[in-house]
C-alpha cells in the first residue's frame, strides 16, 4: 500500500518499516522454513517470487504491509523479526465498511517472548483504524498455533467467531468496544511516528 510507504513507527519494544527491497532476500530466507510457511498459510516461492509479491504488497490497495526490527542499532537487515500485514476487504455486513485480516509473524527467534507480536499488532490496528478508518478487525490461526492463539484471544481481546475443520483454523474478530477504547488511543499514546527514509 502506497499510504505507509514513508511511515516509519517507533514504538517501545520494536519499529515498523514498510517492505522494501532490501529486505526481501532476508524474508525469503525466513520463508524456506516449512513450519514457518505453514503457521502462516504461505506458499514457498523463488527469490523472483518474493521480489514480485514485495512489490505487489506495495501496489495494492487491498494490503498493508510493516517489516518489524528490533530497536537495535545497526543495518535494517540485521535488525529484521518479522512482518505484520493487513489483507484488506469489504464487510460481508457492509459495502460501505472495510474489514481489515491481522497477520503476524515474528521469524526471529530472538524477537519471540517479549511482547514484540502484540505491540506490532496493536500498532497496525491502531494505525488502520486511525488513518483508514478501519473499524473490523479479523485474525485466522491454525487450531495448532498455540502462541498466536494466545496473542490474539488472550492479550489483544479478540473473541472466537468461527471454526473451519477444513482448513483446521478458528477466525476471531476483535469486539468494536476493544477497538475503540485500547487500540484507538494506541499508536499516539505509545509511538512516534517519522517518516521512512
Amino acid at each position: 500500500m502506497k499510504l505507509n510507504e514513508n511511515v516509519k513507527i517507533v514504538a517501545r519494544n520494536c519499529v515498523l518499516v514498510p517492505y522494501e527491497p532490501c529486505h526481501v532476500e532476508k524474508y525469503h530466507k525466513w520463508m524456506e522454513d516449512e513450519e514457518i510457511r505453514r503457521l502462516t498459510g504461505s506458499e514457498r516461492l523463488s527469490l523472483e517470487e518474493e521480489f514480485e509479491m514485495q512489490k505487489s504488497w506495495r501496489e495494492d490497495d487491498d494490503k498493508l504491509t510493516f517489516i518489524v526490527l528490533s530497536k537495535e542499532d545497526g543495518d535494517e537487515t540485521n535488525r529484521m523479526l518479522g512482518d505484520v500485514n493487513l489483507f484488506i476487504s469489504k464487510s460481508e455486513d457492509s459495502e460501505e465498511e472495510d474489514v481489515g485480516e491481522v497477520e503476524v509473524m515474528i521469524a526471529e527467534p530472538r524477537g519471540r517472548g517479549k511482547g514484540i507480536g502484540q505491540e506490532a499488532v496493536s500498532l497496525i490496528i491502531s494505525w488502520a483504524f486511525k488513518n483508514l478508518q478501519i473499524a473490523q478487525f479479523r485474525v485466522k490461526i491454525a487450531e495448532d498455533n498455540a502462541p498466536s492463539l494466545t496473542l490474539f484471544e488472550k492479550k489483544l481481546g479478540f473473541q472466537r467467531v468461527s471454526y473451519s475443520s477444513a482448513f483446521k483454523e478458528i477466525t476471531m474478530e476483535l469486539p468494536r468496544e476493544q477497538l475503540r477504547s485500547h487500540f484507538g488511543p494506541f499508536l499516539d499514546e505509545n509511538s512516534q511516528i517519522l517518516a521512512y527514509k
